[in-house]
């Protein structure tokens, strides 16, 4: 059983593949989205494009989509997009990899989502983690958890069964992450594999 990659942006690599919306329709695993520093006044004929693409098979989650405090893109239409993105989802029950920077008291008022929502690239505080493991979320961590004590400390409480591992379009091998949690929670590297798979079926598999 190979390690999986949650959210990556290597063609090559085995998880879920970030896949940009000019790109042809890959054989392999992946996500699709508007990520909101992408949205331009085309966004509704470019998410008509999303709809389609994510119809195929091996499209096994909407995203990534978001919302993003750091960027000028109007937050109110950030919101309606990310609605749009929530919405479709819904509709062809696939779960939703989600953007966030600076913007997650407004997040979690999408919390009664119907699908599984999974933050990527995980990197604040503890009591954010909180909050949103407790209205449901997932949290994905990427190459920041290697070094940041508090994000390991983080991942020694949390509960396994809502944890992901990613590289996103950072240049790391993803086994070092494993082999970090495999430490941080003193169980073998074996169960952590098999943990996130079994996230992942979840996930995908949520009705």
């Amino acid at each position: 059983m190979d390690f999986l990659d949650f959210h990556h942006h290597k063609p090559n690599q085995v998880g879920i593949y970030n896949l940009n919306l000019n790109e042809n329709i890959p054989n392999r695993r992946f996500s699709i989205g508007l990520h909101p520093k992408d949205i331009t006044k085309n966004w509704k004929s470019d998410f008509e494009k999303i709809k389609e693409i994510s119809l195929s098979e091996n499209c096994l989650a909407i995203g990534e989509c978001g919302l993003d405090g750091s960027i000028d893109t109007d937050e109110k239409l950030q919101n309606e997009i990310f609605q749009a993105h929530i919405s479709w989802a819904e509709e062809i029950k696939k779960p939703i990899i989600i953007h966030c920077i600076r913007r997650f008291s407004q997040i979690l008022h999408f919390k009664k989502a119907k699908v599984p929502l999974i933050i990527h690239g995980f990197n604040k505080k503890e009591n954010i983690a909180k909050e949103l493991l407790k209205a449901g979320f997932y949290l994905s961590f990427g190459k920041a958890a290697l070094d940041n004590l508090s994000l390991q400390k983080l991942i020694e409480d949390i509960p396994m069964q809502r944890l992901f591992l990613e590289t996103d379009n950072a240049d790391f091998d993803i086994i070092e992450l494993y082999e970090k949690v495999s430490e941080i929670r003193s169980i073998s590297l074996k169960d952590v594999k098999a943990q996130t798979w079994e996230n992942l079926e979840n996930v995908i598999n949520y009705g």
